[in-house]
C-alpha cells in the first residue's frame, strides 16, 4: 500500500495543517481556483498542534481585553494605536469568515465561533488607575465605542459573578467590558477550511513529514517527504512553498537557505491551563476576563479566566501557567532548540539569553510552582475556587522570535513575523500571539510579498470578500457599524443578549 503522495508537482505546497496554511489555501482557492495545491501535515488530522482548541485560549484577539496590547508609557499615558491595529486586523478575519459562511464554503459558524464578552479586570489602586486611563484612551475610538468601565463590584458581578463572589468588598477593583468579544475554536475552523480545500481538488496528506527543502535547478523548490508510520520516502516539486508549521517552521526555513532566514532563532515557551467542565460552575460565567501579567512574565502569560465552547460544550479555562521546554512543537523533539542553533543566529540567541535573565528566572519559578500555588493564582480571579473542580492540561508550544539587533546583538520579539524570499517563491510565518485571530491579514501580507505581480489583479476580489479591506474602519464609523452588524449576522453572533448580560 502506497502512503506517500503520488503528486510530483504542485503550484503551491503548504507545510503544516494549522490555521495559517488552511487560511492561505482558502485564499488561493478563492483567488486562483485552477492552481494546484498540496498540503502536508505530520499529524493524523488538521489543527491538532497550536490551532487545537485546548492548545490555546480561543480568544478572538481584538485588543478589547488584552492589556499587553496597550501598555502604559513612563508618564502613565496609554497609546491606543497597537490596540486599534489589532482590532482592525480581527475585523478583516471576521469579514473573510463571513464570506466563506455566506458562500457555503464552510458550514455553521456555531461550530467555531461564539459570542463571549471580553473583560479586563484589575486589583489595586495602581492597576485601577491604569485601566481607567486605558479606557479613556480607547473609548473615543469607533472600534471601542461599546466598551464600558466600572469600579462597582455589584456591576462587575452582573457581568461575571464568579470574580466578585467571596471578594473583599473594601478591595479596589476595576473592570472594562466589550459585549462583542468572541471565543473561537481555531481547530474546528482549520478543519472546515481544510475540508474545503480537499473538496475543491487540493491534495491533503496527513501523517506526512516534510524533512528537507532545497532549491530546484530549474526554479521552485524540491521537498523531501517521509511517512513515518510506513517508513516510505517521497519528493514533490513546488513553484511556491509556504512553511506554516508553527514551531516547526524555523528548521525548514533554515533548511531552505534563503538569505531572509539568516539570524532568526526561536525561544520556546510552554504553558498549562486549569480546565473546569462542571456545569454548575461554567453556567455562572460568560466572559473572557484578562488581568495584568506578573512582573517579569512574558506577554502571553497574562492570566485570564475564559468561557470556552469546544464541540458544543461550555467550559472554563484559567491560566496560562508558563513553563519552558526545548521542543518547538507539542509533539516534537527536545532537541529542537539546540539543533536550531546556527552560526548566523548564535550571537542573537546569546544576547537574548543575557538580556532576559528575569524571564528565565520567571519561567523556572513557574515550572517549579506546586499545584496549590496554581490554585491560589486562580483564586485571585475566582475567590471561591476549589482546586478539585479543575484539571490541569498542557497547552501548545509557543516559539517566540529571536532576531538580530544592530545595538543589542539580538532581541526577543513577542508577536508574529512574515518572512518571504526576494523572488517570492517561499514564505513562512514565525512567532505567536495574536497569531490565529489575525491569520487573515497575515496571509494577505504574505500573498502581497510572494505574488506581487498577481496581487494587483486580486484587489477587487479581496474587496468583494472583505468590504473593509483597504479601509481603516476606525475612521469610518458608518461602514464599521454596517460591517460589524453584517458579520455578526453571518457568524450568528448573539451580541444583543451579551449586551443585556
Amino acid at each position: 500500500m502506497t502512503f506517500i503522495s503520488k503528486t510530483q508537482h504542485a503550484d503551491v505546497v503548504l507545510i503544516g495543517g494549522g490555521i495559517m496554511s488552511a487560511t492561505l489555501g482558502a485564499f488561493i482557492k478563492q483567488l486562483e481556483p485552477t492552481w494546484t495545491i498540496s498540503l502536508f501535515e505530520r499529524l493524523d488530522e488538521a489543527g491538532l498542534e497550536s490551532s487545537g482548541p485546548w492548545n490555546n485560549a480561543g480568544t478572538g484577539h481584538a485588543a478589547l481585553c488584552e492589556l499587553n496590547y496597550s501598555p502604559a508609557a513612563k508618564d502613565g499615558s496609554v497609546d491606543p494605536s497597537k490596540a486599534l491595529h489589532i482590532n482592525e486586523q480581527f475585523q478583516l478575519s471576521r469579514q473573510f469568515w463571513s464570506h466563506l459562511v455566506d458562500s457555503k464554503v464552510i458550514g455553521s459558524p456555531k461550530g467555531f465561533i461564539n459570542t463571549v464578552p471580553h473583560m479586563s479586570f484589575v486589583i489595586g489602586d495602581d492597576h485601577a488607575n491604569f485601566l481607567k486611563t486605558r479606557y479613556e484612551a480607547l473609548k473615543p475610538n469607533t472600534l471601542f465605542r461599546s466598551m464600558e468601565y466600572t469600579e462597582d463590584q455589584d456591576q462587575i458581578a452582573k457581568w461575571a459573578p464568579l470574580i466578585v463572589k467571596g471578594r473583599d468588598r473594601k478591595q479596589r477593583v476595576a473592570a472594562t467590558r466589550a459585549a462583542e468579544g468572541t471565543d473561537v475554536d481555531f481547530g474546528a475552523l482549520t478543519r472546515e477550511l481544510t475540508d474545503y480545500l480537499q473538496g475543491s481538488g487540493a491534495e491533503v496528506n496527513y501523517g506526512h513529514d516534510v524533512t528537507n527543502i532545497h532549491r530546484a535547478a530549474g526554479g521552485g523548490w524540491d521537498l523531501s517527504i517521509k511517512h513515518p508510520k510506513s517508513g516510505e520516502h517521497g519528493r514533490i516539486h513546488a513553484k511556491f512553498v509556504f512553511v506554516g508549521a508553527g514551531g516547526g517552521a524555523l528548521h525548514l526555513l533554515q533548511a531552505s537557505g534563503i538569505p531572509e532566514s539568516k539570524g532568526y532563532g526561536g525561544f520556546p515557551v510552554s504553558g498549562q491551563f486549569f480546565r473546569c467542565t462542571d456545569d454548575a460552575i461554567t453556567s455562572q460565567h460568560s466572559a473572557k476576563v484578562y488581568g495584568q501579567a506578573s512582573v517579569g512574565a512574558p506577554p502571553m502569560s497574562v492570566p485570564h479566566l475564559d468561557t470556552r465552547y469546544v464541540d458544543g460544550k461550555r467550559s472554563l479555562l484559567f491560566g496560562p501557567y508558563a513553563g519552558f521546554s526545548t521542543n518547538f512543537l507539542k509533539t516534537s523533539s527536545y532537541l529542537d532548540l539546540p539543533l536550531s542553533i546556527r552560526p548566523g543566529n548564535i550571537i542573537p540567541m546569546l544576547a537574548v539569553a543575557k538580556d532576559n535573565m528575569d524571564l528565565t528566572a520567571y519561567l523556572i519559578k513557574e515550572v517549579a510552582k506546586r499545584h496549590e500555588a496554581k490554585v491560589e493564582a486562580l483564586r485571585e480571579y475566582y475567590p471561591e475556587a476549589s482546586g478539585g473542580n479543575w484539571e490541569l492540561i498542557t497547552a501548545g508550544q509557543r516559539v517566540q522570535i529571536i532576531k538580530k539587533h544592530p545595538q543589542k546583538g539580538g532581541v526577543l520579539q513577542f508577536g508574529t513575523e512574515v518572512i518571504a524570499s526576494r523572488d517570492g517563491s517561499i514564505g513562512a510565518l514565525l512567532g505567536a500571539s495574536p497569531g490565529a485571530s489575525t491569520a487573515v491579514p497575515i496571509m494577505i501580507e504574505l500573498l502581497q510579498k510572494s505574488f506581487p505581480k498577481n496581487f494587483k489583479g486580486w484587489q477587487s476580489k479581496l474587496k468583494d470578500m472583505m468590504p473593509g479591506y483597504g479601509v481603516k474602519l476606525n475612521e469610518n464609523p458608518d461602514l464599521a457599524a454596517e460591517l460589524e452588524a453584517s458579520t455578526a449576522r453571518s457568524l450568528q453572533l448573539d451580541v444583543a443578549n451579551a449586551v443585556q448580560g
